[in-house]
């Protein structure tokens, strides 16, 4: 039972090479930067949500051909192309909704009212 619990790593969780600096560059920058930028777009052009979550699976299996092609992972391993869409999802979620709460404010100024960053609020009549 003691060998089942030291043998669990969380970096090993997130990352498979052996340098944190790699998974930062590649999963986080590139491919969370790209990410923030297509939901973005997403918002940008009043495309639906569900749509983020599909751009952020392509590009997590571009950051999975990045991290085997460069740097020697994996390619066809779930468990990484799993993690690394999910950052790639979680990126774009946050570059989608405060691309639309800054529409929605902007566009729509005489009926919503920023409440935050993420959000926007109808205002009172």
């Amino acid at each position: 039972m003691d060998t089942v619990a030291t043998a669990f790593s969380l970096p090993k969780l997130f990352y498979e090479e052996d340098s944190f600096g790699v998974f930062l560059l590649v999963t986080l920058i590139l491919g969370g930067g790209a990410a923030w930028l297509a939901g973005r777009a997403i918002a940008l052009t009043w495309r639906p949500l569900w749509q983020v979550v599909v751009y952020g699976f392509i590009l997590g299996a571009a950051v999975r051909f990045i991290h085997f092609s460069l740097f020697g992972g994996t390619l066809l391993s779930p468990h990484y192309l799993l993690v690394d869409s999910a950052f790639c999802i979680a990126f774009g979620l946050l570059g989608f909704r405060i691309a639309r709460a800054r529409q929605m404010v902007s566009q729509y100024r005489w009926i919503n009212a920023p409440a935050g960053r993420l959000r926007w609020r109808r205002k009172p009549p």
